[in-house]
């Protein structure tokens, strides 16, 4: 058996992992590489394996680093089956479709601003593209033994990480040999609101896992609950509004939830709450069309509450018009708009009306990555540029962590500990980790590894 390591391999972007056991080659994820436009476009581009001659994809879950590049492998020859859950497969055609549909306007804007003697710049895919691969995917249930060819089963495990996100467990059947592996996909963590724990694993002998945030402890999310209800209460007194970038997928649902907890225990003032985003608004739908694998306080809410992402004074926005006009609303509100580092999306306009206003909160609850607009507000920069013009940043910014999807130190510790006690790992190959957490991951796995664990590099093949 050989693996190569095709993406988010010394890096947490364009998750790729080809596996090739005897005749069978299976890839695992098909992430979009994000970052730099010019390097990022010829690693999009460019396929280190033959799509024709792929014979599965196995896709662990709906984030565009996972799946953002699967209508780019379409376009280039790929047309067998892509196995994932349910709700991966609604997730991740809103989010492919989304990602389409900004790679074409991109395309219109650069050749609106290009020379007309210098070729064009084309979309990485059409939507008609991502369409296409929304007809290639074969849901397959938590839990359960699936046989995908003579040569090998898979089961897929609740990761925790994002609604319907999968631990893949694969058994290949090699000259008479069972290898399993396990591909922990994005490690979800404990006790965040809406999503089942990670589910443990008791047998493995190779492992594939992340390592995002393998270097570091999360803050506790019920403390988040109770300072949005601290900074709601403040603007209702004020007539403030409290705007919260949010991620669309992840993030938006659990601020709702969270609000939705607090209408329903009588705590949340009448405030009018609106969610200004269309695809937030289809990805919440997705939510409420698989509460069947939501945790279990949101199945116990269910019993009194139809809908978790629902409540009196609760509005999702729809078209431009409706958003332009919440800017002129007076009285207090609660904007939650994407995207997370407010740096395109309807949320850049609401900060461009409402910082300089100092009755406002802007309530960051992600990582801002260096040099966006998100990362300047939590510096507290005295002025910031939005839309090419400097207003005063008057607005408090407040920061509230404990969201994040990802497992951290702690839990990758409870996770690795329970696989590496029922069966132990003979290998370990660390993913999807910038240095120091994949250098973390691996102390982390020491103990649990019969070899010494290793953190992969781009197109680096293993035999096993």
């Amino acid at each position: 058996m050989k693996i190569t390591f095709l993406g988010a391999a010394g890096e947490v972007t364009g998750s790729q992992h080809l596996i090739e056991c005897g005749k069978l080659r299976v890839l695992l994820d098909c992430g979009l590489f994000q970052g730099h436009r010019t390097e990022c476009r010829h690693k999009n581009e460019t396929f280190a394996c033959i799509p024709t001659e792929l014979d599965a994809v196995i896709l662990s879950h709906a984030h565009v680093d996972h799946c953002g590049n699967l209508p780019g492998l379409f376009k280039a020859g790929y047309r067998g089956p892509i196995f994932c859950t349910a709700a991966t497969a609604d997730v991740a055609d809103l989010m492919m479709l989304d990602c389409a549909k900004i790679q074409e306007e991109d395309s219109r804007y650069l050749m609106r601003h290009r020379a007309t003697n210098l070729p064009p710049i084309l979309p990485l895919y059409t939507i008609e593209d991502a369409e296409h691969v929304a007809r290639l995917f074969e849901p397959l249930s938590y839990g359960e033994w699936h046989e995908l060819a003579p040569e090998l089963r898979i089961r897929f495990r609740d990761a925790g990480h994002i609604l319907g996100s999968a631990i893949t467990e694969m058994e290949f059947r090699e000259k008479g040999d069972i290898r399993r592996v396990v591909f922990t996909g994005d490690l979800g963590r404990r006790k965040l609101p809406v999503l089942r724990d990670p589910e443990l694993i008791d047998d493995c002998e190779i492992l594939i896992t992340e390592s995002t945030y393998a270097n570091r402890i999360h803050p506790d999310p019920g403390d988040l609950k109770a300072a949005l209800l601290k900074i709601i209460r403040e603007v209702h007194g004020t007539g403030g509004k409290v705007i919260i970038p949010a991620f669309a997928l992840g993030r938006t649902q659990n601020v709702v939830y969270f609000l939705n907890e607090l209408y329903n225990s009588g705590e949340l003032p009448k405030v009018p709450v609106y969610v200004d985003s269309p695809l937030s608004r289809k990805l919440t739908a997705v939510h409420s069309q698989h509460v069947d694998i939501l945790d279990d306080d949101a199945q116990k809410m269910l019993h009194e509450d139809e809908d978790p992402f629902m409540f009196p004074g609760l509005r999702y926005i729809g078209n431009q018009q409706e958003s332009i006009a919440l800017n002129k609303q007076p009285g207090s509100m609660v904007i939650i708009a994407s995207s997370g580092m407010c740096e395109n999306g309807r949320v850049v306009h609401h900060l461009k009306h409402g910082i300089s206003d100092p009755k406002n909160i802007v309530l960051i609850i992600g990582f801002q990555a260096e040099n966006t607009l998100g990362r300047r507000l939590v510096e507290h920069r005295p002025y910031v540029r939005i839309f090419n013009q400097e207003y005063p940043l008057k607005a408090r910014v407040e920061t509230l962590n404990g969201l994040s999807a990802h497992a951290d130190s702690e839990d990758f510790r409870w996770w690795c500990g329970h696989l590496g006690r029922s069966s132990g790992i003979s290998q370990a190959f660390i993913v999807h980790g910038e240095g120091e957490a994949a250098q973390a991951m691996a102390g982390i796995l020491h103990d649990f590894c019969d070899h010494d664990p290793i953190v992969v590099k781009r197109f680096q093949t293993v035999e096993v």
